[in-house]
């Protein structure tokens, strides 16, 4: 079993930056491959970014250059910096995990460990 808790969401202008953290417990963050996803309203939940256990990094195209994702083990933490946000990245962010890990994950269906969502809102 793999416990994940979110938090650093909140309220930015346009531009600005957040940093999510989502702490893991029952596994550590290097033997899971891990994902960012995000669910805004009325959408379906999709795939933000993705780190596998080995360290293979995944994002998808809105927000390449702006996003970053990166863990700490000795934390056995995940991050996702958000820098240059925008209007249409406002949505719940949830942090995800695949146990045992069998590399880069980039399908909902992949992930059998969830957390219970963090909300980001982008004021433009």
């Amino acid at each position: 079993q793999v416990q994940l808790v979110e938090s650093g969401g909140g309220l930015v202008q346009a531009g600005g930056s957040l940093r999510l953290s989502c702490v893991a417990s029952g596994r550590t963050v290097s033997n899971c491959d891990m994902g960012w996803f995000r669910q805004a309203p009325g959408k379906e939940r999709e795939l933000v970014a993705a780190i596998s256990s080995r360290g293979l990094l995944y994002y998808t195209n809105t927000v390449k250059g702006r996003f970053t994702i990166s863990r700490d083990n000795a934390k056995n933490t995940l991050y996702l910096q958000m820098n240059s946000l925008k209007p249409e990245d406002t949505a719940d962010y949830y942090c995800a995990a695949r146990s045992p890990p069998y590399g880069l994950g980039i399908k909902l269906s992949e992930y059998g460990y969830w957390g219970q969502g963090t909300q980001v809102t982008v004021s433009s």
